[in-house]
């Protein structure tokens, strides 16, 4: 900023007051000492003033009580770190679970029951014949071998229905029609992540209201493996408490940490089944084998959306039925 923009003087106001002068015919000389003098005078009034300003700014600092004169300097460090803090609670647990399970990713890769190269070709097929619909059949193989469909609008995932594509639905229930007709409802407790009474229904779609078993998979106790789904959060946000009215948005954020050994309890009926943890991965979400029944075991499987808060993948944790 120039020196007449800081005294506040018009360029144009001056261009004027010289031409006028040297029109009357004052020497130009005089004309100069006499702005110079007025310009001084300018810069005296304004630095008085400045220092004016910063005195009674002085005064009244000292005025306001301590307090809120640390509370001016602090509150806008705090509200930086409440929000570096805020950022990180959301972008680390993302990063540290992928830093932690990239092994872990490679082996579930690795295993896939198909392997990659037969996927295209085998897909659409398998998917026609197990709807048993001949009529339909090279519609559906069209359909498979197009891909999935890309619909620009956000899925939502409280529903169980949501979380595997359109023709894997149908192909799974219609191999299970008799079991798809299950009904009711057990308690899940897992001791070591301080979830109990956690209720589980068979069939449904609502996750807000409930964990729900994935119907046409067995039942607790049965030879086969209930396929239990349930919410995460961000573990920050984790509350399973019964007080909690969303419990049920936030119960498995903490699952893929339980360990091998680890025990978790079924109420179904009169009975309490007691399932010891053997294993846990991290699958797509695209791989419905997830729900397969071996019927040579009786496990039992929690199944929730990994990293916590996220829909990228799905965590798995496979139990085993213990004798007790």
């Amino acid at each position: 900023m120039s020196l007449l923009q800081q005294l506040n003087i018009d360029h144009q106001e001056l261009i004027e007051l010289y031409r006028k002068a040297l029109l009357e015919g004052h020497p130009i000389i005089q004309l100069e000492e006499t702005v110079a003098r007025k310009i001084q005078r300018l810069q005296v009034t304004a630095k008085k003033e400045q220092e004016k300003d910063e005195a009674q700014a002085k005064q009244l600092k000292k005025k306001l009580p301590l307090a809120v004169r640390l509370g001016s300097i602090m509150l806008p460090f705090s509200l930086i770190m409440v929000g570096l803090v805020l950022l990180g609670s959301a972008v680390m647990p993302v990063i540290g679970f992928y830093v932690k399970n990239v092994s872990q990713m490679k082996m579930v890769q690795l295993t896939s029951p198909i392997p990659k190269d037969k996927i295209l070709d085998v897909t659409p097929l398998v998917i026609a014949q197990a709807t048993g619909d001949p009529e339909n059949m090279g519609e559906k193989i069209n359909r498979a071998k197009a891909g999935p469909v890309i619909v620009d609008a956000e899925l939502d995932y409280t529903n169980l229905s949501n979380w595997f594509d359109d023709s894997s639905l149908e192909s799974l229930q219609n191999r299970t029609t008799k079991l798809t007709e299950q009904t009711g409802q057990y308690i899940l407790e897992i001791p070591e992540l301080e979830v109990y009474n956690a209720v589980v229904k068979i069939g449904g779609t609502n996750l807000d209201e409930s964990l729900i078993q994935y119907p046409g998979t067995s039942l607790p106790g049965k030879p086969g493996s209930p396929v239990v789904f349930g919410h995460s959060v961000l573990r920050s946000f984790y509350n399973p408490k019964e007080s909690n009215p969303r419990r049920y948005n936030s119960i498995f954020s903490y699952i893929m940490t339980l360990e091998k050994g680890d025990k978790f309890y079924i109420k179904y009926g009169d009975v309490k089944y007691t399932y010891m943890v053997q294993s846990k991965k991290e699958v797509k979400p695209s791989d419905t084998y997830i729900l397969n029944q071996d019927y040579s075991q009786r496990q039992f499987k929690i199944v929730t959306c990994v990293p916590e808060g996220t829909y990228l993948r799905r965590g798995v944790v496979t139990a085993q039925l213990v004798n007790e």
